[in-house]
């Protein structure tokens, strides 16, 4: 046995030190220079470790991490692919990495180039790669040539949605691309790596049962979650069981308890063993090993690696004859995490699982007798479960369910005991089909079981709550409010927990006057949407495009309104047919299916909608609006065809022009755009060179213009001749692939203006 050192400061306060330290950097705009992070943990080091006083210790914990961050960071942002490579053909020598996907006919894979190219390019990172159109199925650990055509990591920035280049920091990717048509593009050699094992034991999984019965367990035994359909992981959000679908420390602790029984079934049949080496050391070492081993198997996920962190921690403490205690065992895990990768702290699966274990460790306390005092434990446990998440799931991914307690109630315990059991039995065989098809079949038949259920508890009244969180203190407030709720008995007051809840579940609005109202021309990439909101009216025009694995309603637009506190929608104007401005609008549909309808293609819908012909008006809190078509014959473009709403309120006026073309600007009426108030209005197809006619532009004398246009599109929109012909109008010009969404204000009183651009100024250092 060996004695650990003892350290000078207590384990949680620095490790919540530490975490404010990685925290702090991550709300920077701009890096400091390594020279001046590497100075701050020089000295920063040195009192952390002969400091006396606990303020100044914590303080310097703080900065040693800050430090260490920064450099993560700023090696990160460094590691991107050079500007002056973006949009050029490399020839590029890597391996593939992670699992590959197929969807139709393209293939999507983590391309990890080697450092140093024949080229003499040097690139320390991994690309996301798209080959469109292709039969070659590259597997993992397979060595490739390829010609790519990369651009740096770059995403839209919308209010409530998901940030792009925060992940690709996070997960060391450097560029997105994709592969070019060339001789030079083959396969180099095969090698042997864990997640060839993946996706081996996946295949095996395909074969034994089918890709359909087998995708929730490969999901759970190698963390394959390929064959996981869109609704899939609806199911999982709305019923707030997508832990169990992640391979969840409980897991781990399923593969160690193997361990340790196959270790205690060695001793039984060998007992000379104990006098070699104690019992309980080698049932730790063997427990950590096989959960160690099946880490690695199922590709070492947050939740995982936090897990194991763990394990390891109670073995050395055990090892070194010392008693672990829970809180101390977390916070020597978050350090570890810290430690290896501070930028951990953008993963939300980094918040989740620390703050869920810690939760429980302060909320639920052991030392029960008898089934039913653990029966009631278990209750406890999984109700401040289910309160505690609530507001960091609000917070971090914009909605929750409450059906989450009675679902986990269920669905945990048979997945924890009877389904991930057998399906880890059954990998421990897949060298052997038939042999592993027996416990495989029972595990599939028990997991469709128990999917049946989620199916129908996805549908229950409020699986889907999405109440608009704008800043972290009600977060904060309402976590505060459910450990108050969940301490120990004795603790005065416990009920009144239930009000720090209140900032969060009821936030103050701030709607327009009669009169005025305000518009978010959304970043949906190559596309239009534009949310609309009078006093207590929300209108939709477009709902941006439509892609392979999803859309931009479902993944924009929706988040948007949660996030802004807009709902419910009353109605939804869909200019025309074409798919960047149609095909998220099936998705707004389906959440509120009474909305209001109109399209300019009503034919072309997937849902029944109206014409939107011109002359058509009606009032909202003092706000006209009506629609400015000019009709165009069926055979005609869908760009003709377009919908042009028009929005009058008292200080200023909105124009919505969908995909006009110059046609249809010259036969509308010059005194129908003439306005006395100032004008905004959407550049017509997102700035194409053959609309914004000179005289329509005259005509409606925008003072801004804004294009909805996606980052280096392939069609060169907006064209600098059209940006110029609406500067020469007199218009300021803002394009969402620079600014992002964009936010303008119609006040009831005075003229527009742009209340935001959620991309300028930069307030992240990641940000493009």
């Amino acid at each position: 046995m060996f004695r650990l050192p003892s350290l000078p400061f207590s384990l949680p306060s620095a490790a919540v030190a530490a975490v404010l330290g990685c925290v702090a950097v991550q709300r920077l705009s701009v890096l400091p220079p390594w020279p001046l992070s590497f100075l701050l943990a020089a000295c920063a080091l040195p009192v952390v470790i002969v400091a006396r006083r606990p303020w100044l210790r914590h303080a310097a914990i703080v900065g040693l991490f800050a430090a260490w961050a920064a450099g993560h960071g700023d090696r990160g942002m460094q590691a991107r692919l050079p500007a002056d490579l973006e949009g050029k053909d490399l020839i590029l020598v890597g391996r593939i990495v992670e699992l590959p996907r197929r969807r139709d006919a393209d293939a999507l894979f983590v391309f990890l180039p080697d450092a140093v190219q024949a080229s003499g390019v040097r690139l320390r990172g991994k690309v996301r790669v798209t080959w469109y159109r292709t039969h070659e199925s590259p597997g993992p650990c397979e060595r490739w040539t390829l010609s790519l055509r990369m651009r740096r990591p770059r995403g839209t920035v919308n209010p409530g949605g998901g940030d792009t280049e925060r992940t690709a920091l996070l997960r060391d990717v450097i560029a997105t691309g994709h592969v070019r048509e060339s001789p030079a593009n083959r396969r180099v050699e095969s090698l042997r790596c864990a997640d060839g094992w993946r996706d081996a034991i996946a295949r095996t999984f395909d074969d034994v049962l089918g890709a359909r019965d087998a995708r929730v367990l490969k999901a759970l035994t190698v963390g394959d979650t390929r064959g996981l359909d869109a609704k899939d992981w609806d199911t999982a959000r709305a019923t707030g069981t997508s832990h169990l679908i992640a391979i969840s420390g409980f897991h781990v602790g399923v593969a160690a308890g193997g361990g340790v029984l196959a270790l205690r079934l060695l001793y039984l049949a060998c007992p000379w063993l104990a006098v070699r080496v104690p019992r309980q050391l080698a049932q730790s070492v063997a427990g950590l090993a096989v959960a160690t081993a099946y880490g690695v198997l199922a590709g070492l996920g947050l939740p995982t690696v936090r897990s194991l962190l763990m394990a390891a921690a109670l073995v050395l403490a055990g090892m070194a004859r010392r008693r672990g205690r829970g809180a101390h065992l977390l916070a020597l895990a978050a350090m570890a995490m810290l430690a290896a990768d501070p930028l951990a702290v953008l993963s939300a699966g980094f918040w989740l699982s620390f703050a869920g274990v810690g939760f429980l460790m302060l909320c639920v306390s052991g030392g029960a007798v008898g089934w039913r005092a653990r029966v009631v434990i278990a209750l406890r446990a999984q109700a401040a479960m289910s309160v505690a998440l609530l507001p960091l799931s609000f917070y971090l991914f914009g909605s929750a369910s409450l059906v989450a307690f009675a679902a986990n109630l269920m669905a945990a315990p048979w997945v924890s005991v009877a389904v991930v059991p057998l399906a880890l039995l059954g990998c421990l065989c897949v060298a052997w089909p038939s042999l592993a098809a027996v416990p495989w079949k029972v595990a599939a038949w028990a997991m469709d079981w128990q999917w049946r259920w989620l199916d129908i508890m996805a549908e229950w009244p409020g699986s889907r709550v999405s109440p608009p969180v704008s800043s972290a203190w009600p977060v904060v407030a309402a976590t505060l409010g459910a450990a108050w709720l969940f301490v120990p008995r004795g603790v005065p007051l416990r009920a009144y927990g239930a009000l720090l809840f209140l900032p969060l579940v009821w936030p103050s609005r701030d709607d327009p006057r009669p009169g005025g109202f305000r518009a978010w021309v959304l970043d949906v990439g190559q596309g239009l949407a534009v949310l609309v909101r009078t006093q207590s009216h929300t209108l939709i025009y477009d709902a941006g495009p439509g892609y392979a694995g999803g859309d931009a309603g479902t993944g924009i637009v929706l988040p948007s309104l949660n996030a802004l506190g807009l709902g419910p929608v009353d109605a939804l104007v869909v200019s025309h047919g074409d798919n960047d401005h149609a095909g998220g609008a099936a998705a707004v549909v389906a959440r509120y299916p009474k909305a209001q309808r109109w399209a300019g293609e009503p034919e072309r819908m997937p849902f029944p909608s109206q014409a939107c012909g011109r002359g058509r008006e009606w009032h909202w809190d003092g706000v006209v609006f009506r629609f400015e078509t000019v009709e165009a014959r069926r055979g005609r473009k869908a760009n003709e065809r377009s919908c042009v709403l028009v929005v009058e309120g008292s200080g200023g006026r909105l124009v919505l022009t969908g995909d006009i073309g110059q046609a249809s600007e010259r036969r509308m009426a010059v005194d129908s755009l003439a306005s006395v108030l100032p004008t905004v209005t959407t550049m017509a197809h997102h700035g194409s060179r053959y609309s914004s006619d000179s005289r329509w532009l005259e005509a409606v004398r925008p003072s801004l213009s804004i294009a909805s246009a996606g980052w280096r599109n392939r069609f060169g929109h907006p064209h600098p001749d059209v940006l110029a012909r609406h500067r020469r109008a007199g218009a300021d010009v803002r394009i969402t692939a620079d600014s992002g969404a964009i936010a303008v204000d119609f006040p009831a009183e005075g003229g527009p203006s742009v209340m935001r651009e959620w991309r300028r100024p930069r307030d992240r250092y990641w940000r493009e």
